[in-house]
Order: structure tokens, then C-alpha cells, then sequence
């Protein structure tokens, strides 16, 4: 089980590392945890089926791109994570910060993501944006369950690639937003 005091100090000690993808566009997501009994649970989104979205029906994070408007990355996260589930961060506590990621495959824009972990008191209210098809809770535990990792085969643009993956149920967490979930379980799993 992973609690909120291993949260904290496991990201109270990590300095994350920057991305240097010149050419690439800047983004951040929000991995928010909440309460559930003496576990944690963390809000995925499936991203609503979209023609211009490379990353469409897709199980993510909440969060996007920058825009000029934002003043900082954290702005970015705060702001999409408004504008994709309604829900304001602005009284989240900021746990810290993961390493930075892009796509490893050619195929998708170039992006760099920094992914931002916040803590919430209690399981906030949910409404799907535009962007997004569904919004789900899924808990820490169900994702340390060693039967949730495996490796998938997944049609990419017409052709059949195997990713590693985090398996629950009809949901199937790949890509970037596995690489994030595993990086940051594999460092709270080391402080407990």
C-alpha cells in the first residue's frame, strides 16, 4: 500500500530530470490522489474518440498542451485539468514532480510532458470536458497488483506493436501515461 506521507517524501527527495527535445512543444498532466480507506486512487481519463487527436480514445491523465497564456507548466496542468474534469487544483496540495517524457515513436508530435502529482483531501466532483469520453478512479493497490502489468499487443495506426501496459478490466493504460504511472510507483514502492 502506498500512503500520502510516502508520496510526499518520496517527491520531497526526487529532483526530476528536464527533457531537452529542441523543436518539441511543451505540456503537463496531473496525477491527483485522493483518499480511498487506507489506500490512494488516482483519476484517468479516456479521451473522447476525435479525428485530430493522436492520442483519441486513449486511457491518459488530465492535462495538455502549454498556451501562451500559461505562466509555467504547473499552470498548464492546473489549467487543463479544469477544463478536461472540472476540477480546480487550486486548493490541491503540489506533491512534486515527475521526470519529463516524450514519445518514443515518430509517429506522434513532438511533446514534451512534465507530469505534476497532487494530493487532494477527499475524492473532488468529476465532469467530463469535451476532450474527454469518461473520467475513473482507479486505486494505487489495484495498479500494484503484479496480474495489472503485462505486455499488450495493440493495433497503432494499422499495425500491430506490443507496449507494456497496466491492464484493469476493459481499461488499458499504455504509452506515456504507463511510462508516468510506472516511474512513479516504482519510487514510492522503494520508500515503503
Amino acid at each position: 500500500m502506498i500512503t500520502l506521507a510516502t508520496v510526499r517524501r518520496t517527491l520531497a527527495a526526487h529532483r526530476p530530470t528536464a527533457a531537452d527535445q529542441p523543436g518539441s512543444q511543451l505540456a503537463a498532466v496531473a496525477l491527483m490522489l485522493a483518499p480511498a480507506g487506507p489506500d490512494l486512487e488516482a483519476l484517468f481519463i479516456r479521451r473522447a474518440v476525435r479525428a485530430d487527436d493522436p492520442w483519441s480514445g486513449q486511457v491518459g491523465l488530465p492535462g495538455g498542451r502549454a498556451e501562451p497564456r500559461d505562466a509555467d507548466l504547473l499552470a498548464t496542468a492546473v489549467r487543463e485539468t479544469r477544463e478536461e474534469v472540472a476540477v480546480d487544483l487550486g486548493g490541491a496540495e503540489r506533491l512534486g514532480i515527475l521526470d519529463d517524457i516524450y514519445p518514443r515513436t515518430p509517429v506522434l508530435p513532438p511533446v514534451v510532458v512534465r507530469p505534476f502529482v497532487f494530493g487532494l483531501a477527499r475524492r473532488p466532483r468529476v465532469t467530463a470536458g469535451v476532450e474527454v469520453d469518461s473520467a475513473f478512479w482507479v486505486s494505487l493497490g489495484a495498479l500494484l497488483d503484479p496480474g495489472a502489468r503485462r505486455d499488450v499487443t495493440l493495433d497503432v495506426r494499422g499495425v500491430s506493436r506490443t507496449f507494456p501496459a497496466y491492464v484493469l478490466g476493459r481499461d488499458v493504460i499504455w504509452g506515456m501515461t504507463e511510462r508516468i504511472l510506472t516511474s512513479f510507483i516504482t519510487a514510492v514502492s522503494e520508500q515503503r
